[in-house]
């Protein structure tokens, strides 16, 4: 069963979840969305909260609405994630998370850079 915070909208972060599988391959670029009936049993929604998701990666131009059809992940939409999602992480995260590893005195050989689960 999925969780959600009180942080942000439902429906961003069902579009925030979403982006996470399409910035890992899922589904690949051209291909369908699962229907906004199947997200709705999947997370437990609203079809109308799914739909507003849908939305915002529509306006972000990381699917497209094919009339009769559904939602499909357009091309170039994870190249274009990517690069989005790297310049939040090093604008935002990174120095958060590098003024905190100075403070705690851990270095980069004390890290372990092996490869992610």
């Amino acid at each position: 069963m999925q969780s959600w915070n009180t942080t942000a909208p439902i429906y961003q972060q069902l579009a925030d979840r979403l982006a996470v599988q399409l910035l890992d391959g899922s589904p690949p670029e051209g291909e369908a969305l699962p229907s906004v009936r199947q997200l709705a049993g999947q997370y437990l929604i609203n079809p109308l909260t799914v739909s507003r998701a849908l939305q915002a990666l529509v306006d972000h131009g990381l699917v497209e609405s094919r009339r009769g059809m559904g939602m499909y992940v357009t091309a170039g939409a994870r190249s274009r994630l990517r690069d989005a999602e790297r310049e939040r992480f090093l604008e935002k995260e990174w120095p958060v998370l590098r003024a905190k590893l100075a403070r705690l005195g851990i270095q980069a050989a004390d890290l372990d850079w092996g490869t992610p689960q």
